[in-house]
């Protein structure tokens, strides 16, 4: 009878029922006699890591601001700010097309329906300055805007350039109107109102964003937190406390049979996900290897964690452009990985087998309906599947 394969899960899990439904699913699609290794019992506790995630602030301090309150956190803004609007954009010193196209029907708008005989030639004059006298003063006060000069969404600039139209058109309706110059705190009546209101519009534009940031920075942390603190929570552990965790792997491959991977003459082979795929490359190049015949691994980081912090046992660092020479106890490996997935790494450029040939990286199709987050999406995909079964009926 052939020797079982045995999968090694990695981050998160913490149902050993669950992964081992997950074994009996793929044990199925592959026709192999595969046995679960579990060991997230002994991973990160991340009971009360709520503690350490930041609070979203209350809607209320989303809201509009007067001058003397303090701005948004600078770090805050600083993100907020790089998320929008392109390099170019944010660059600008003068108002968008989308705003001055809105400026200009706003007033032409307003202009038909005035009577006839009120109307005059560009607006200027009677009833106020036109469209070009107002973007020269825009133009001139548009660096003062905080986030309006840092948008590019057109719905928005288009109604900001609505707004300073109405704006514009209500002030000119006053009788008193002189155009261009006036009484207003030592600056011209039009530069005087188009800083009001362009003000006023650069605060409501802050507040929609921060208050729609907040939210999304909400609802990732609820996404993909839990994830990524498991990840991280069960690398430390792993780092701390290697020695429990292999010492798990071997009493589950022992209950088998004593006498698999303690040599090359029993040499186990494994499946691996994730951390399991470290764990797997430790075991089998430890200064006492898991003698293993056969490794594949996907969505793992071995190669990423030996560049960081050489791994020690009977590998040497990284050095001078050179492979890292695996020892004859890890005699192939295939690693899978998913271009989606950022925690999958490749490993054929960092190491070498013993027989002078590179592991196998072997890049997956994204699946459709998979996502953005693609690093448990592997247990499902059917080349993962065809994958394992290949590398073990050879």
């Amino acid at each position: 009878m052939e020797d079982p394969v045995f999968v090694i899960h990695g981050v998160g899990n913490r149902d050993e029922e669950g992964f081992a439904r997950t074994v009996a699913q793929l044990r199925t699609a592959t026709g192999l006699g595969l046995v679960p290794v579990y060991w997230g019992d002994l991973g990160a506790d991340d009971r009360y890591v709520d503690l350490a995630l930041p609070l979203r602030r209350p809607a209320a301090d989303s809201g509009l601001r007067d001058d003397a309150e303090a701005p948004a956190e600078p770090e805050t803004a600083a993100v907020l700010e790089s998320l929008l609007g392109t390099p170019a954009l944010r660059d600008a010193k003068e108002p968008p097309p989308a705003l001055e196209d809105a400026l200009r029907t706003g007033l032409a708008e307003e202009l038909e329906e005035e009577p006839e005989e009120e109307k005059d030639d560009g607006l200027r004059g009677g009833r106020g300055p036109d469209a070009d006298d107002i973007l020269a003063e825009l133009t001139g006060l548009w660096p003062e805007t905080r986030w309006l000069s840092r948008v590019d969404d057109p719905g928005l600039l288009r109604a900001a350039g609505t707004a300073l139209a109405a704006a514009v058109r209500e002030e000119a309706s006053d009788d008193s109107w002189d155009g261009l110059r006036g009484p207003d705190d030592g600056e011209g009546r039009l530069r005087a109102l188009l800083r009001r209101r362009l003000r006023d519009l650069d605060r409501v534009a802050g507040a929609a964003v921060e208050a729609v940031a907040g939210r999304v920075n909400h609802q990732l942390r609820r996404h993909y937190g839990p994830g990524a603190t498991r990840f991280l929570g069960d690398v430390l552990v792993y780092q701390r406390h290697r020695e429990a965790i292999h010492a798990r792997v071997r009493e589950r491959i022992g209950a088998v049979d004593p006498e698999l991977g303690r040599g090359p003459e029993r040499p186990v082979r494994v499946v691996a996900h994730s951390l399991g795929g470290v764990i797997a490359v430790d075991m089998a190049t430890a200064g006492s290897p898991l003698w293993t015949s056969s490794l594949i691994t996907f969505g793992s980081q071995p190669a990423y964690f030996h560049l960081c912090d050489p791994r020690g046992g009977q590998l040497s660092p990284y050095a001078d452009e050179q492979s890292v020479a695996l020892p004859r106890s890890l005699a192939r490996w295939t690693n899978l990985w998913q271009p989606l997935d950022p925690l999958a790494f490749t490993a054929s450029r960092v190491f070498r087998l013993a027989d002078g040939t590179s592991p196998v990286d072997v890049p997956l199709p994204h699946a459709a309906g998979a996502g953005l987050w693609t690093h448990s999406v592997y247990w499902r995909l059917p080349e993962v599947a065809e994958a394992v079964r290949e590398a073990f009926t050879v």
